[in-house]
């Protein structure tokens, strides 16, 4: 074993405290390597090593005897400069050392010793399945890399294999100098696995915690716990709550960032205790993501990501703690990934609360806030689907006190008014009573509850956000994530590409950048030409279904009447109309959900070009981009049957085409706003149900490949590294996906509610599900993820708030001009009874009639006069829908005075109903502040007992050492005045 005092030489080239060394790793990610005269040139701004550094089972072969530390390091040293001089193109774009070999030999000797030296001791697998410990059951297992032993490869070409393990040589053997502890098991299933586990000293971790600014516990926390925002109600919700005597509540601490100097003022009881499972897998997967492997003109190859993607090594990823199903037998595990399949994942439990604090705990803030969020959302929805089923109801009750859509099911009405047709040459006449079952549709959902539902949806919303806030705020102080934004690191990524040096305007020091202002500038402007080029792209295929529902629609209404004489039952559901929309919106599907797939790969190589700094930037901006072409996406086709479809039509005698082939769409008697329903019904049912189904089967059928594959063993004889190992990766992205499902839902549930109250209650449901399976597939079917930290969902935020102001212009365009609810007033009150009607009193009466308008068939233009008369009598007129006068008027086929009104009506009607609720919006907005009192109260009495605690002590260190000293001054004065006095 090496010796403390031989790692002595390594310490050179650090600075001289630790705020130099965090300065030095903003400002020079990576410096030259005459910076440092040993290993830590690889690295030197990361952590000063220390006695625990070396690796305890680097030894040397039984050829060469025992090698000092000096030796190690010097060992590591030469072959990273060979590496450096030595090099040619691998192919995967990489440089490989070519005399790797030649170089260690001449030092140390032939290659076959070099495996002890840059590999860690192997050691054969204890028989311990639930073990998350080293073969000495001392040191916690942080982390497991995962490689396919080359030797033992028989497809793979012999030169490509040895560069390989020459890279994963130098990468482990860096490790090492950092100071983590390696120890390599080979698998128990298949020979040619083998798996590395990393280790990391007291140390190490204390030294990447003050670089990393992590907060650690200061002492106990003394204020009052958190009382939920929904409040306590009794036996109710104690049923709803997890069962606190099986999943404990967390102990509350007041924490600050950690500095080894003031180590003592921390409330360390137990050293094995103090960093959590979940911290230290996020120190080691800091230290991983940064140290490198090659060198090629000073640029640096570095980091596990890239290693993983070129195949080096085929995983990495930290343990779970123990089997789903079962506790483990090892009473230092705690089990709690056991706790949370138990109490959130398993099926039985969906009713219950989430145990918030324990998902923060195993996973990390980021996925804890994610399900924080989501919880919040599905209670909020709640109210939602309660109002908006009460608003479905009051429809579907007062259906059949519909006058208009009496009229156009009577037959003496709706069943002679012949109505015109809606497609040149082949279209025929057709009576008006065919879209009986529509209108009666119609009637449930454009009611004056879809009015009410908009105006409350509008406030709704404002009140989910605002409350979310304040929710938020409680959870940024619970979790420590207050000031989580002084504490993010710089993407390994971007520190690879900082080669501008620039004077930092604030600290008029040094500081390296990826690029120029002016290189900048020019990749703003290419990146946001891609994202505006992809749009439109999205747009024509947009373009191309509208030409599709223009085309088939012929077809529907020339065949449909023909093909389905003598089946009335069937004829009386499957109008043009309705065929049209059902097949549109299945296409639309799709195309929607193939799109997404480019879409995805798109937006992530847009943002990776743009190199943004910090992991947050990062998401962040590939959010705004996936968000804007997912809006798009989903979004256009409602869009256009909302605002679009049936709006520029003109009227039979001069029709609107378009590209001057395809005559525009008209929409049924009733309006479009059945055809929106169907089409959010289908987007957002079908969305919900292949997510869902892809989110349960595809991990599991995954899983179940691989352990076909793989030699079959039982779960007792098998390591936990091996059992995490054939689970499922999931992305860096993986909760990204999840966002954006909740996100593009969230649009649906406000944007387009006026037609389809019911959507809440669907997202309700989904939510409801979306849960326990997000749960269960983390818990059971991935991989533990490296936990990260976050102070709150990110540009969501900012998404949703915008996505709030829309709903409210929305739904009062839909309810002004997809629905038929103006267009019924203005005639009930105006136009029923005089000077313009015949009523005496304001019905609905004879309204089908008024909207009617008369058209002369002997005005048709030559091109369609050609129309087939279907037989239903010698009539001289048809009917459609709008408001013009009619033949033989001196303004014949101009806009009538009822369709001013109408036009006045609706404007007028849209700008009260946005003034109303974005007033309301405002209010609420300005009523209910982003954090509560409570909660800035501890916020603040935590950074005074902080600073007073660190403070004090520090006072009271410089006390006790001002004191001696002056007590030693005090005496050495009176013990030389003692003498001249005598």
């Amino acid at each position: 074993m090496l010796s403390v005092a031989a790692a002595a030489p390594c310490a050179q080239g650090w600075g001289s405290s630790q705020g130099e060394t965090y300065a030095h790793l903003s400002r020079a990610p990576f410096p030259a390597r005459a910076q440092a005269p040993c290993c830590t040139a690889l690295r030197p701004d990361l952590g000063p090593p220390a006695a625990s550094f070396v690796n305890p089972r680097a030894q040397l072969g039984t050829k060469f005897g025992a090698v000092s530390a000096g030796a190690m390091q010097m060992l590591t040293r030469n072959v990273l400069l060979d590496m450096e001089q030595e090099e040619e193109d691998d192919d995967d774009g990489e440089i490989v050392l070519e005399n790797f070999e030649q170089s260690v030999s001449s030092s140390f000797g032939s290659p076959d010793s070099l495996q002890d030296f840059h590999s860690p001791a192997f050691e054969e697998f204890n028989g311990k399945s639930d073990s998350l410990f080293f073969n000495d059951g001392q040191r916690r297992i942080d982390f497991v890399l995962v490689y396919e032993d080359e030797s033992k490869k028989e497809t793979n070409k012999k030169g490509t294999n040895e560069k390989q393990r020459r890279k994963r040589q130098a990468y482990e053997s860096n490790l090492i100098c950092h100071g983590l502890e390696l120890e390599a098991t080979r698998s128990v299933l298949d020979d040619k696995l083998v798996f590395v586990k990393v280790h990391a000293p007291w140390d190490v971790l204390c030294t990447y915690a003050e670089i990393m600014h992590i907060k650690l516990p200061l002492k106990p926390n003394d204020l009052k716990s958190h009382s939920s925002a929904f409040g306590s109600l009794g036996w109710f919700t104690r049923a709803l709550r997890v069962d606190e005597s099986i999943i404990k509540p967390e102990q509350e601490f007041f924490t600050a960032p950690f500095e080894k100097n003031r180590m003592n003022d921390f409330y360390i009881v137990d050293r094995d205790a103090f960093f959590n499972p979940a911290t230290r897998s996020r120190i080691v997967y800091f230290i991983l993501s940064r140290v490198k492997y090659q060198v090629m003109n000073n640029v640096n190859k570095f980091g596990i990501n890239r290693l993983v993607n070129s195949g080096i090594y085929k995983a990495a990823f930290p343990l779970h703690d123990c089997r789903f199903r079962y506790r483990s037998e090892d009473p230092s595990c705690p089990n709690e990934r056991y706790l949370l399949y138990r109490e959130w994942a398993h099926p039985r439990s969906i009713y219950k609360k989430q145990p918030l604090d324990l998902i923060r705990k195993y996973y990390g803030e980021k996925i804890g806030i994610y399900f924080a969020w989501l919880g919040y959302y599905t209670q909020m929805l709640l109210l939602a689907a309660v109002v908006g089923v009460a608003c479905f109801l009051y429809g579907y009750l007062n259906q059949n006190n519909c006058t208009w859509s009496k009229e156009v099911c009577d037959p003496d009405i709706g069943g002679q008014i012949i109505m015109c047709p809606q497609c040149d040459r082949l279209c025929p006449f057709w009576k008006l009573n065919i879209t009986c079952e529509s209108s009666k549709k119609l009637c449930i959902f454009d009611s004056f509850g879809t009015l009410i539902f908009a105006v409350f949806m509008g406030v709704w919303v404002t009140l989910f956000l605002e409350f979310w806030k304040r929710r938020q705020a409680e959870l940024e102080y619970e979790w420590d994530t207050v000031e989580l934004q002084q504490e993010e690191q710089p993407r390994p990524e971007y520190e690879a590409q900082c080669t501008h040096v620039v004077i930092n305007e604030i600290t008029q020091e040094e500081e390296r950048i990826p690029f120029t202002a002016w290189g900048k500038c020019i990749r703003i402007t290419l990146c946001a030409s891609a994202v505006l080029f992809w749009i439109l792209l999205i747009i024509a295929s947009v373009i191309g279904i509208i030409v599709y529902r223009l085309s088939v629609f012929i077809v529907f209404s020339a065949q449909l009447p023909k093909t389905l004489n003598g089946t009335e039952a069937i004829q009386k559901y499957l109008t043009p109309q309705t065929a049209t929309s059902i097949t549109a919106s299945i296409i639309s599907f799709i195309i929607i959900m193939i799109l997404n797939t480019i879409y995805e790969k798109v937006a992530i190589m847009i943002t990776n070009f743009e190199l943004p700094r910090t992991q947050s930037d990062y998401e962040n901006s590939l959010t705004m981009k996936m968000f804007l072409f997912q809006f798009v996406n989903y979004y256009s086709s409602c869009f256009y049957i909302a605002f679009f479809k049936g709006k520029f039509v003109g009227y039979p005698g001069d029709p609107v085409y378009w590209l001057g082939k395809y005559r525009n769409e008209e929409c049924d008697p009733g309006g479009c706003l059945l055809e929106l329903t169907t089409q959010l019904t289908i987007i957002m049912g079908g969305k919900a149900i292949w997510n869902n189904i892809q989110e349960v089967l595809l991990p599991w059928i995954m899983n179940l490949i691989g352990r076909y594959h793989s030699v079959s063993g039982p779960e007792n004889l098998t390591p936990r590294w091996e059992q995490d190992y054939h689970l499922q990766a999931m992305s860096k992205l993986g909760l990204f996906y999840e966002y954006l499902e909740m996100i593009i839902q969230f649009g649906f549930v406000t944007l387009f509610v006026a037609s389809f109250p019911l959507a809440p209650l669907l997202a309700l449901v989904n939510n409801i599900l979306e849960i326990r399976v997000d749960a269960w597939k983390l818990t059971t079917q991935f991989r533990r993820l490296v936990p990260e930290k976050a102070r709150d969902i990110g540009a969501w935020q900012p998404i949703m708030q915008g996505i709030a102001i829309l709903a409210v212009v929305t739904n009062a365009m839909i309810i002004a001009f997809t629905s038929d609810m103006i267009p019924r007033l203005v005639y009930y009150w105006s136009f029923s009874i005089p000077p313009y009607g015949n009523h005496t009193q304001p019905t609905m009466e004879g309204y089908i009639n008024n909207t009617l308008s008369y058209f002369n068939i002997a005005d048709f233009k030559n091109k369609s006069k050609g129309n087939p008369y279907t037989g239903q009598g010698n009539h001289t007129t048809c009917r459609y829908r709008d408001f013009r006068y009619p033949p033989g008027h001196p303004q014949e086929y101009k806009h009538n005075i009822y369709y001013w009104h109408v036009i006045a009506a609706k404007l007028a009607f849209i700008i009260v109903m946005e003034h109303v609720i974005y007033s309301v919006k405002f209010f609420i907005s300005y009523a209910i502040p982003d954090v509560s009192k409570t909660t800035k109260s501890k916020i603040k009495r935590e950074k005074y007992l902080t600073q007073k605690l660190l403070h004090e002590s520090h006072l009271q260190d410089m006390t006790r050492t001002m004191g001696a000293i002056a007590e030693r001054v005090v005496q050495a004065v009176d013990h030389n005045r003692h003498p001249k006095v005598e």
